[in-house]
């Protein structure tokens, strides 16, 4: 079974089921509720609470528990649980600064396991990774649209996550990973500075969950008066970054530039209202990238 995951730093995604928040809840006993999975005597739940940004997602097992959720949620919107071993075809994603230096300790990470069990609202899963396959992001993301850029002469990808905004150069529909980098610069950055100004200056504690309100229009009852920091905070994150990526020479006038990622949907009027692109296109699917890592799996060597 081909599963195929995009472990965001704010939300894991995958082709099919809901996306989560990248945070987890450990304990010794079972807690309350259905959402637990157990593993090697550990229960655990999905928390709201992100994991801390960890640009090497290897260093403990968190991001491997992630995974197992996301895989028994994979295979529950599939309707393809049985009791036996799922045998399972892995495709990941890092970003394109972290690629070259981490895709085969990531690749790693998740191979040579063995049959994993576990238990996941109940019912018993027993795993094989049987094979793995990494690829950058953004690029996997423009893998899906490749086709629909066939005539341009050059355009550009740009996919704003939870820690950085990875971006890609694409002539005539292919992807060019000369050009193809990330900036530590996704809408983390942005929730932490709103926050820290807010409670500076109105002594107001401000979730990201109400900072997506403000910025989608969703009504916030109270918070009239911080809605305008907010979207001042947000248009001036924008600008700072469509601003460092003219300065990395990446023309945003000359032919298209497709936004991805969550954070290109939540900013999506901000960057409509920048006048700095000229010709922008939104893919506002959040499953972008987990769908281009099955793609790019599908069409690999590995992709048997």
């Amino acid at each position: 079974m081909l599963i195929a995951i995009d472990h965001g730093n704010r939300l894991c995604k995958g082709v099919h089921f809901e996306p989560f928040v990248s945070g987890l809840a450990e304990s010794d006993v079972q807690p309350y509720g259905k959402d637990v999975l157990k593993y090697r005597g550990k229960y655990y739940q999905l928390s709201d609470q992100r994991i801390p940004y960890h640009r090497d997602k290897t260093e403990d097992d968190r991001f491997f528990l992630l995974t197992l959720f996301g895989i028994a949620k994979e295979v529950e919107a599939q309707s393809a649980y049985y009791p036996g071993i799922i045998r399972v075809q892995l495709a990941v994603g890092l970003p394109p600064a972290h690629y070259g230096a981490q895709y085969e300790s990531f690749t790693r990470y998740f191979s040579g396991r063995g049959v994993v069990s576990f238990t996941y609202k109940s019912k018993p899963y027993s795993i094989s990774i049987d094979d793995v396959a990494c690829f950058p992001q953004s690029y996997a993301a423009a893998a899906t649209i490749m086709q629909s850029l066939a005539s341009e002469p050059q355009a550009l990808i740009l996919d704003i996550g939870g820690m950085t905004a990875d971006y890609l150069r694409v002539k005539r529909g292919e992807g060019d990973l000369s050009v193809c980098d990330s900036l530590e610069n996704g809408v983390i950055m942005l929730y932490n500075k709103v926050i820290a100004k807010v409670r500076a200056e109105q002594d107001l504690l401000l979730s990201e969950d109400v900072i997506d309100a403000i910025l989608t229009g969703q009504p916030t009852y109270g918070l009239e008066a911080v809605a305008p920091m907010v979207r001042k905070l947000a248009k001036e994150f924008v600008n700072d970054l469509l601003s460092a990526m003219r300065e990395r020479q990446l023309e945003l006038r000359a032919g298209p530039v497709v936004f991805v990622g969550g954070g290109s949907i939540l900013l999506k009027k901000e960057i409509e209202l920048s006048g700095k692109v000229a010709r922008p296109v939104f893919i506002e699917d959040i499953r972008a990238n987990a769908k281009g890592h099955a793609l790019l799996y599908k069409l690999s060597s590995g992709g048997r």
